[in-house]
């Protein structure tokens, strides 16, 4: 887990980690065995300039707020190819896509 603001992790199978290191991440992915997520803006956006991410899943809701944090990191351009979509009755749709030319 990536925080600096946390002070412990509640779990025994859980590391803090202060600082994000793109070569721990590319290590952490090729001894994973199973899939990793990244959660927030902005650690989110790290991953996405360092081409750790492999797929991106977007949850848009039909709310405007009109402010607050980017979903998606500025100064980065990818072809996202669109694997799955759900629509749901309520407007909320979701969005599965592959980042082509990820670490994967």
């Amino acid at each position: 887990m990536y925080s600096t603001t946390l002070a412990a992790v509640s779990t025994a199978g859980t590391r803090l980690e202060r600082r994000f290191d793109p070569a721990a991440v590319r290590e952490l992915k090729a001894a994973a065995s199973s899939d990793l997520t990244i959660g927030g803006a902005d650690l989110a956006g790290r991953a996405f300039r360092a081409g750790l991410v492999d797929e991106c899943r977007l949850v848009v809701l039909p709310v405007l707020l009109g402010g607050g944090k980017p979903g998606l990191p500025t100064g980065v351009r990818a072809e996202l190819q669109l694997l799955d979509e759900r629509r749901f009755e309520n407007g909320v749709v979701h969005l599965h896509y592959r980042v082509p030319g990820s670490d994967r």
